[in-house]
């Protein structure tokens, strides 16, 4: 009888696993919509912030979903909404930080207890999440200026710094699109050392004549190129674009 048992509960462990490898593959051939989960953290303890995150509702996220299946239907994907957002509970633990010296040892421990912590710390997704985005909420008086974010791809994981008002709420909607797609292999298209986007790869349209001012920002880009040397933060998702490295480093084009 035990041995039955132990049989039984291997099969449904494998079925188990193999279900979640077709889910994967599935996933990226874009056969199925990936589902995100956006969890708020009241990340300064201000009480600002605290009363803004009361006000987050998930349509409030809605221009996210709209953006990447209009970003989707111009590359002629057939999946007609590549992604499912929905709003997780807020949390009151802050996910590690990043190391600064940038040391090969010190990354790769860092990635195990992010990964570790966002196990901990998924709170009742209504489904499964495919991606886990961590959204710290600052109050912008008192920090004005804030860290990088940072997203995984193994495990899917990001920790997104964003201001806590709504005045600020647009652009941060292009922080969290970019951190997601990093969590599906896109890679930065900016100079780490000025935050610049590279031309021609970072800009949105480099056959633009002139080239300057350009209209919009690649998302991966980061920023809408002024001129040579200056670059402005988009004011929200309508004006970026995914262009086609990007969407071919995300599986849009094969």
């Amino acid at each position: 009888m035990w041995k039955k048992f132990r049989i039984a509960v291997l099969l449904l462990i494998l079925a188990a696993v193999a279900l979640d490898t077709w889910r994967a593959k599935a996933q990226l051939d874009w056969q199925l919509p990936f589902q995100v989960v956006l969890y708020p953290i009241n990340a300064d303890g201000s009480t600002r912030v605290a009363a803004y995150l009361q006000t987050l509702k998930p349509q409030d996220f809605q221009p996210i979903h709209d953006y990447f299946t209009a970003e989707a239907k111009r590359y002629q994907l057939p999946l007609p909404h590549p992604i499912s957002l929905q709003l997780g509970e807020a949390i009151n633990k802050i996910p590690p930080a990043p190391p600064d010296d940038g040391n090969l040892f010190n990354v790769v421990s860092w990635s195990l207890k992010f990964r570790y912590y966002a196990w901990q710390n998924s709170p009742n997704p209504v489904l499964k999440p495919s991606i886990r985005l961590y959204l710290l909420y600052y109050d912008p008086t008192t920090q004005p200026r804030l860290s990088h974010s940072t997203a995984l791809e193994k495990g899917r994981i990001g920790r997104v710094n964003v201001f806590g008002t709504t005045k600020q709420h647009e652009q941060n909607l292009v922080v969290i699109a970019h951190e997601l797609l990093h969590t599906l292999s896109a890679t930065d298209k900016y100079d780490m050392s000025n935050g610049l986007p590279l031309y021609p790869l970072g800009y949105a349209d480099p056959a633009q004549q002139p080239l300057y001012p350009q209209r919009r920002a690649e998302l991966m880009g980061g920023r809408v190129p002024v001129n040579p040397n200056e670059a402005k933060i988009p004011l929200d998702l309508n004006q970026t674009m995914i262009a086609e490295l990007t969407a071919r480093e995300i599986g849009w084009i094969k």
